[in-house]
């Protein structure tokens, strides 16, 4: 098993993370892959405009 992690912030998420995320799919050639989000204020210390919950289901939907 090999695993790669990101830390990001995707708020909202958008073409270019999904192209980030698929790309570390490729370089590292990992099995597993972990993103470590925010919560519900962002890194700036703003109001998240989702919920960790609906971002987290939304990309669970998601082929990435």
């Amino acid at each position: 098993m090999n695993v790669a992690a990101i830390i990001a912030e995707y708020n909202p998420f958008h073409k270019g993370h999904q192209y980030h995320i698929k790309r570390t799919k490729e370089i590292t050639g990992c099995s597993h892959l972990l993103v470590v989000m925010s919560g519900y204020y962002t890194q700036r210390g703003e109001p998240a405009i989702f919920s960790q919950q609906a971002l987290g289901q939304e990309q669970l939907g998601k082929q990435l």
